[in-house]
C-alpha cells in the first residue's frame, strides 16, 4: 500500500511494483509514478507533452 501525495488516499500496489510504473489514485484520478520501491515513494506523474515536430 502507498499514499497518494496528492489527497492521502491509499494505493493499492500489484505485488511487484518497479520504478517508473504509472498508477492511478482511486479517489482523486491523478496519475502517480513510482519512483522508488524501498520505501515505496509515489510522486505526480510527468505530462507527456508532444513536440508536433519541433
Amino acid at each position: 500500500m502507498a499514499k497518494c501525495p496528492e489527497c492521502e488516499g491509499s494505493i493499492a500496489l500489484e505485488e511487484n511494483p518497479r520504478v517508473n510504473e504509472i498508477v492511478e489514485c482511486g479517489e482523486c484520478s491523478t496519475e502517480l509514478e513510482l519512483i522508488s520501491v524501498d520505501p515505496v515513494e509515489l510522486a505526480l506523474a510527468p505530462e507527456i507533452e508532444e513536440d508536433w515536430g519541433e
